[in-house]
């Protein structure tokens, strides 16, 4: 029998953010907009910061053999320039939780969250920004780089940069005028009446994009020379833009990816060892299907993770999914999801892109950012009230993925 199996040592698991489901972070400016009644207020989420054991033995039962997450910035390094040498503990405990059970971490350094003292001071438009997040960068893998081979600088830049300067749906709430016509993703309609609007946002939002290439270029630096054998990537959120065959929506996918992706991969991929991918949106140009949708509004399309799995590929760097998934209340579609997905991987591998690993979004239902927690991502169910957790159905399709190391149909 022909099996699709994966390679030997692949590792299978799935990820979590710090503020999306820890609880209890009150200094960052995602909290600090929920006061201002901007964004949804977060709370205790998950309250994982306080259960994460526990959901570690819900991963391992799944088979995961690895999990990423993130640091919150805030616990951290509470003021500038002084660390809180606690909130570094307790993440030396979840790395020794994990590895207790055999599953391999990777860290993720900033997850969207600020400190306060960062996001009142300019936050990466501060001309020092990319030395400020390049110490702490340095600090963190300095004490944790004893329990963890891997560490990623940043999550999604783009979508951070995109979803804060030119929608205006996150701090610090700046929109560009022209994003009504061109707004393609869901992350919190319902606040995008309140930014301020305009047309300068568009030249922030260039300069943050650049600030973010060189914060990232610099922390590569920094935690190279306090930890020279430690693993260093950088996230990248995908979006695949393709196009029928008129010609004028060809050049619109190829402006669109080279300004979404290439643009900034151009800028850092020398300072990455390996490159997170993360995938939920395909859109074709000129397209008159039909489409599926997911619980976001986003179109049913798992397989295409092998064109962007192609287009990270032409760097030539090893690639691991950091994530990719989709919201889906009721469980209905994703198992569908997670194996049609896996088999996109599969073939990517196949045609000669060297990925190393699958971590799907997310192990369990949190804070989905603007929309708060309305939206359902989990493989495993969180009843916020109680925080039950029950496993889905979905989770054991991919159980039996992970422990099987192969495609199934």
């Amino acid at each position: 029998m022909n099996e699709k199996t994966f390679p030997e040592g692949f590792y299978w698991g799935a990820a979590t953010a710090s503020y999306q489901v820890e609880g209890g972070i009150e200094n960052c400016d995602w909290a600090e907009a929920a006061r201002d009644g901007r964004v949804p207020p977060c709370g205790r989420a998950c309250d994982h910061y306080h259960r994460y054991e526990a959901d570690f033995d819900i991963a391992k039962s799944l088979g995961h053999t690895a999990h990423r997450f993130s640091i919150e910035w805030a616990r951290v390094e509470p003021e500038e320039g002084k660390w809180n040498e606690d909130a570094i503990e307790h993440y030396r405990d979840v790395l020794r939780a994990l590895h207790v059970r055999g599953i391999k971490p990777y860290v993720t350094l900033w997850h969207f969250t600020l400190p306060l003292w960062f996001s009142h001071t300019g936050a990466f438009e501060r001309s020092d920004a990319p030395e400020v997040f390049a110490r702490y960068c340095a600090y963190v893998v300095s004490k944790l780089g004893d329990l963890c081979e891997h560490f990623s600088t940043m999550n999604e830049a783009a979508v951070y940069a995109s979803n804060g300067y030119l929608r205006g749906s996150w701090p610090p709430f700046l929109r560009f005028t022209l994003t009504d016509k061109v707004a393609i993703t869901n992350s919190g309609r319902q606040y995008e009446a309140q930014p301020s609007r305009g047309f300068s946002p568009v030249r922030r939002y260039f300069f943050v994009m650049k600030q973010l290439a060189r914060a990232h270029n610099r922390a590569y630096d920094a935690i190279k020379r306090v930890s020279p054998q430690t693993e260093v990537s950088h996230v990248k959120h995908v979006i695949v833009f393709a196009a029928n065959r008129n010609p004028f929506n060809m050049l619109k996918a190829w402006v669109a990816n080279y300004f979404w992706t290439h643009r900034l991969m151009r800028r850092i991929h020398r300072h990455c060892d390996s490159i997170g991918l993360n995938y939920y949106f395909y859109t074709q140009f000129g397209d008159k299907r039909q489409w599926k949708k997911t619980d976001m509004d986003w179109n049913f399309a798992p397989e295409h993770i092998y064109d962007a799995l192609c287009m990270l590929g032409r760097y030539r760097k090893p690639l691991f999914v950091s994530e990719a998934g989709l919201a889906d209340e009721d469980d209905s579609d994703r198992a569908e999801y997670i194996t049609r997905q896996v088999a996109g991987v599969w073939r990517a591998i196949e045609d000669g892109v060297d990925v190393r690993g699958h971590l799907y979004w997310s192990l369990l239902d949190n804070y989905e950012w603007a929309l708060g927690f309305a939206k359902r991502f989990g493989l495993v169910e969180v009843k916020y009230d109680t925080l039950e957790r029950t496993v889905r159905p979905s989770a054991y399709v991919y159980k039996k993925i992970c422990e099987e190391n192969r495609v199934i149909e």
